[in-house]
């Protein structure tokens, strides 16, 4: 999953102090610009230009000062902050009337107070400045909404993926014990090369697992590969009673699917396949196109459900002498991996064939890698001394 960077609906704020100069010269410039056209259209003098000039300039000023206020309220209390803008607006349109009724008087050649000029310019400076306030809230109070949106999603995402590392770091600790158990008894026994060989397998496919990012995809090839290089730990355990088949389709080898997915299929049906019978079982895995969607199936000869511990695989616990133990690793997790990464857009089901056995169904959708994914090398682990 992505994290969402902040604002990228609205990069025209990312700057917040670069927009607030660019809507200032493109507002007060518009308002610059239509007095002037009224003032031409009713055969006004140029001189007159002037005197929007002034009216211009302060109110750009009058507004850059009630910015410095607004800023300092608008996250107050709700009585605070409109009681303070109301008291600055109105002092600021009380100024902005004077000046322009002082300036209109110097140009007209009357120095005289009037009252009545003041009002008359009152309810335009009123307009303007109170459009310009309602505009400073509202873009204000949008920026705050979508920081606060893009919080919640990074804060989410932190959350899913943290969910996500969870549900990947929670490999069977019975497969690392039994393994390391094997590879004790096999050094006691002084097999140094299959002891060798387990330990170089066992610390690739260990490395594998902790390299990887949680959220991250690979392709199927690689997931092959792992689970090629996991088989071949648990068969030097189980020999001849585990045995494998995989029906790739070669259409499907560079699509991607969550990393480690299939491995806890593939040791669930060691678990309640393999391990409970003496002539063991085979593991099928298979991958092939359906329409727009990779349909991936892990499959086994074992017993299916028809035992009472067999039955137990698909809530993913065990009993032992009556008490429920976690397998830590079960069919729930891959549910709820596949819900973390594809939401609805996905199929999990679990089935019996009617030649028996069980059988785990995955579909997703189907997206393709480019680039070759890196091939897993396993470690030379050193020779022992036999």
């Amino acid at each position: 999953m992505a994290v969402l960077l902040p604002f990228r609906p609205i990069p025209f704020f990312a700057n917040k102090n670069q927009a607030f100069w660019r809507l200032q010269m493109a507002g007060w410039g518009g308002a610059l610009l239509l007095r002037t056209m009224s003032g031409l259209a009713n055969a006004k003098e140029l001189s007159f230009l002037v005197t929007i000039l002034i009216s211009t300039i302060t109110g750009l000023s009058l507004t850059l000062i009630l910015s410095v206020i607004y800023r300092a309220v608008i996250n107050r209390r709700p009585l605070v902050t409109w009681g303070v803008t109301t008291l600055a607006l109105g002092l600021a349109v009380g100024a902005y009337a004077f000046i322009d009724a002082w300036v209109s008087g110097l140009y007209n050649n009357d120095r005289s107070f009037d009252i009545g000029r003041i009002i008359g310019l009152f309810y335009l400076d009123a307009t303007l400045l109170l459009a310009w306030s309602a505009l400073y809230y509202m873009i204000n109070f949008f920026i705050q909404i979508e920081e606060q949106n893009d919080q919640l999603i990074q804060l989410e995402n932190q959350a899913t993926s943290a969910q996500l590392a969870m549900l990947r770091y929670q490999l069977n600790p019975h497969f690392l014990f039994n393994t390391l158990n094997s590879i004790s008894t096999l050094v006691l026994l002084k097999q140094t090369e299959p002891a060798n060989a387990m330990l170089s397998r066992l610390s690739s496919f260990l490395r594998y697992t902790l390299v990887n990012e949680p959220a991250g995809r690979v392709t199927v090839a690689q997931e092959v590969e792992t689970l090629k290089l996991y088989l071949e730990i648990e068969r030097m355990r189980f020999e001849e009673r585990l045995r494998t088949a995989f029906q790739i389709d070669p259409a499907t080898e560079k699509a991607l699917l969550p990393s480690l997915l299939l491995q806890p299929l593939v040791e669930n049906a060691i678990k309640y396949a393999v391990s409970p019978q003496e002539a063991g079982a085979e593991i099928t895995i298979a991958a092939q196109l359906v329409g727009q969607n990779l349909r991936i199936t892990v499959s086994d000869t074992g017993p299916g459900l028809q035992s009472s511990s067999a039955s137990n695989r698909l809530s993913g616990v065990t009993f032992d002498g009556g008490e429920q133990v976690s397998t830590g690793v079960g069919l729930a997790n891959i549910r709820d991996r596949l819900a973390q990464a594809y939401g609805e857009a996905h199929r999990f089901e679990t089935m019996e064939p009617p030649e028996g056995g069980f059988t785990v169904l995955i579909e997703i959708p189907f997206e393709r890698r480019e680039t070759p994914p890196p091939a897993i090398e396993a470690t030379k682990a050193p020779v022992l001394a036999g």
